[in-house]
């Protein structure tokens, strides 16, 4: 079975491979990493030193938070109140370590998974769902929020983030020094992306062009039921490598690991020096979404080893361990978290359906007068539709 700091393959025939590991499984800060290999592992210690325990009580809130709405989202979806769902369970350090260190200028386009970006971004719970619903093809609006709408196409947001990110770059939002105008993009996807055409296009555009974008990808081993040895034979990390990109594989289930290794490419980008790849090391816990069934291609043995290696559970146990914890926090976020499963159930099923003609909305940014025409035609048709069903009765 896959291990921490491996690449996926069988144990026998895999060299281990560094990562950024700032806190063992066990909730200890390392100290001296077993394999640093060229990492400095000082250096990002460093880039959490800062943290204090009220932030680290605020990243676990929000794992826990965000792992609260997976369950309630599955299990609207298993009474029929949704279509389909993507869980993130045992990825919230990948999501909620990440988001933390952004700046709120900085943009993020996710794929379908990033719940837990979505929740430190302060995008409402309910509005999550509607696509899920199909009540929206979106839910939110990204300019108040700087996060792009899910992405159900495989890798096609790495192109979106990068184009977006040389439009940054050419209005002068980078390299200013100033902390509130620089600004990076983070472009979000899994391992089985990483064969898509649209990210290595994406790479290529980024690194030719010293783009300020984060290519954020959270390699939880498994795209749907393929492996990833059936993707690489070489650690994803190394692929951003082969497009000149600076590339790292960062202990996706240590949320300040998470953050550290997020923390220097956001500064990079902010400086103007370029895009960083990122290999987020986790693992799916869960199914690929609630039409998958992964005891199929999966060993139990395999999910055990890495429920032992829980983000939540970890970060608890540093809490704990340094003086953090207490009853009443836990309590409050307990109660927190049952508001916001009833908050879920109630506000999921009084979505309704959207106007018809609503789809007309965004196809463009400008007024298109094709686009208008139809939507005349359409609101016509329905009209005079509506009319004839009414003298009818």
């Amino acid at each position: 079975m896959p291990h921490l700091a491996t690449d996926g393959a069988d144990d026998a025939a895999v060299d281990v491979v560094p990562l950024v590991q700032l806190v063992t499984p066990g909730g200890e800060r390392v100290v001296e990493p077993d394999n640093p290999g060229p990492i400095d592992h000082a250096a990002y210690a460093a880039r959490v030193a800062h943290l204090t325990g009220d932030d680290l009580r605020a990243m676990y809130r929000d794992m826990v938070l965000t792992r609260r709405f997976d369950d309630e989202a599955t299990a609207l979806q298993r009474q029929g109140e949704l279509a389909l769902f993507a869980q993130s369970t045992g990825q919230e350090a990948a999501q909620v370590g990440p988001a933390h260190a952004l700046s709120r200028q900085d943009v993020i386009f996710p794929s379908y998974r990033e719940h837990g970006m979505l929740h430190v971004r302060g995008i409402d719970p309910v509005d999550r769902l509607r696509l899920y619903r199909g009540a929206d093809h979106g839910g939110w609006d990204p300019a108040e929020f700087n996060v792009n709408v899910y992405t159900l196409v495989i890798g096609s947001q790495a192109l979106h983030a990068t184009g977006y990110a040389m439009g940054v770059q050419r209005d002068g939002a980078v390299g200013t020094g100033d902390p509130e105008r620089d600004t990076a993009v983070v472009a979000c996807f899994g391992d089985g992306a990483t064969s898509q055409g649209d990210v290595n296009e994406a790479l290529v555009f980024a690194a030719v062009n010293d783009a300020p974008v984060v290519f954020w990808c959270q390699n939880n081993q498994w795209a749907i039921s393929e492996p990833t040895t059936r993707q690489t034979r070489v650690p994803l990390y190394r692929r951003g490598e082969g497009f000149g990109v600076p590339s790292v594989r960062v202990d996706g289930n240590d949320v300040l690991a998470c953050y550290a290794v997020m923390a220097e490419a956001v500064e990079r980008a902010h400086a103007g020096h370029g895009p960083t790849f990122v290999e987020a090391y986790t693992y799916r816990m869960g199914a690929h979404t609630t039409s998958d069934d992964p005891t199929r291609y999966r060993e139990r043995a395999e999910e055990e080893y890495w429920r032992r290696r829980d983000p939540i559970e970890r970060l608890e146990a540093l809490l704990r361990a340094e003086g953090h914890w207490d009853d009443a926090f836990a309590a409050a976020l307990d109660a927190e978290a049952e508001a916001l499963g009833e908050t879920l159930r109630t506000g999921v099923r009084a979505l309704g359906a959207p106007p018809a003609a609503t789809m007309f909305d965004h196809v463009y940014a400008t007024e298109h007068a094709q686009v208008t025409a139809e939507r005349a035609w359409f609101e016509r048709y329905e009209s005079e539709t509506a009319q004839a069903e009414e003298v009818a009765r």
